[in-house]
């Protein structure tokens, strides 16, 4: 039986009305006015192997498998934490994709492995296009400077479960290597060098701590001026994570690398205990290095004892390889001329000549840092 429906002057002017998505916080035109303003970043941000254009279901790649014997791809997912809070506290988003890039690719290059594309995923409370386009721009750059393409990705809006001015960031990439050149702690040698690459800064580990120490504990204010800095603490906050995967292609091409280790979260310690096997410990001199400032004033302001301080932060430390004794001088050259600051950090050794447990701790960091 037919619904009777109510003639225009039987409609109460009270009546609520018809329920829709706007209404309910999702602006499908707000999304597309993002895509066309982000479009001209994301086109730039691509390989020769990318089919199609931004819009589609999926992003297509096609991989030559004809250049190589026995390929292996290689993924990695990750985020960015809560370094958001300090973008979004400051209203500044076109550097914090660089940091979603760097901490995606530069997982990928520890194998060995060439970054292909990356696909990202937005998650805002409300669309703004002109911010998610600076979000993405910083995506497609950091892109660029990897090698490689930005092969699509998805923006959601979460009205309800997210505040307006909130977002999160996440992104999977995708790289390839050759079976038989993968890098892996199976390769590692006792006399092996360890070799430092240094960080931009913090990267995008330890900001709960950070954020708590020096904006909740010393209350400075992210706008304010920092002697030690040369720039605002804010400034300081957001420098973007190095990316350091086109630096660590090039020295697997030119010297025996037998593995790298992205320093994150848990510090330099137990990420290089990662691509240790058992047996082998790495023996590190703090000596050989000064942690930047923003270390030190995390360290002073928070009175933040020296174990944590060690596996919340990187400390100076972003990215080390571990490469044959003989390719130490070759390796540090490379390094130099790409302007990556890079150092002697220690050496490989065998457990036993270091009295350490065969099963027990991996890396053993040794001496002061000066000046700190």
């Amino acid at each position: 039986m037919p619904v009777p429906s109510a003639s225009p002057e039987e409609v109460s002017p009270s009546a609520p009305r018809p329920a829709s998505y706007a209404a309910a916080g999702v602006d499908i035109e707000a999304g597309e006015r993002a895509v066309e303003q982000f479009r001209q970043w994301t086109e730039k941000a691509t390989r020769p192997e990318v089919l199609g254009g931004l819009g589609g279901f999926a992003g297509l790649f096609k991989l030559k498998i004809g250049k190589y014997t026995e390929p292996v791809l290689a993924a990695s997912t990750d985020g960015v934490g809560t370094k958001i809070a300090v973008a979004q506290a400051l209203d500044k988003h076109d550097t914090i994709g660089l940091d979603l890039v760097a901490m995606v690719v530069d997982d990928l290059v520890v194998c060995g492995a060439e970054p292909l594309f990356l696909q990202d995923y937005i998650a805002v409370g409300a669309l703004v296009p002109e911010r998610v386009a600076s979000i993405v721009k910083g995506i497609a750059d950091g892109c660029q400077r990897a090698g490689c393409a930005l092969l699509g990705g998805e923006t959601a809006e979460h009205p309800g479960l997210m505040q307006p001015g909130d977002y999160d960031l996440s992104a999977s990439g995708v790289g390839i290597v050759e079976a038989d050149a993968m890098l892996s702690p199976e390769r590692v040698r006792p006399g092996d060098v360890v070799v430092a690459l240094g960080s931009s800064g913090l990267h995008s580990n330890g900001y709960s701590l950070a954020r708590h120490v020096l904006l909740d504990l010393a209350r400075m204010p992210l706008t304010g001026q920092v002697e030690e800095f040369g720039r605002t603490l804010g400034e300081e906050l957001l420098e973007p994570t190095r990316i350091y995967a086109p630096d660590c292609m090039a020295l697997a091409a030119e010297t025996d690398i037998r593995t790298f280790a992205h320093i994150t979260g848990g510090g330099l310690a137990r990420n290089l205990s990662r691509v240790l096997p058992r047996g082998l410990v790495a023996v590190c001199d703090r000596g050989s290095w000064t942690p930047a400032p923003v270390f030190k004033l995390i360290a002073s302001r928070g009175r933040v004892e020296r174990a944590e301080m060690e596996q919340a932060f990187n400390m100076g430390v972003g990215m080390v390889a571990v490469l044959d004794p003989e390719d130490v001088d070759r390796a540090l050259a490379v390094l130099t001329a790409r302007h990556v600051p890079a150092w002697v950090l220690g050496d490989v050794r065998r457990a036993r000549e270091v009295d350490a447990d065969a099963d027990g701790p991996r890396v053993l960091l040794r001496g002061e840092h000066p000046r700190f």
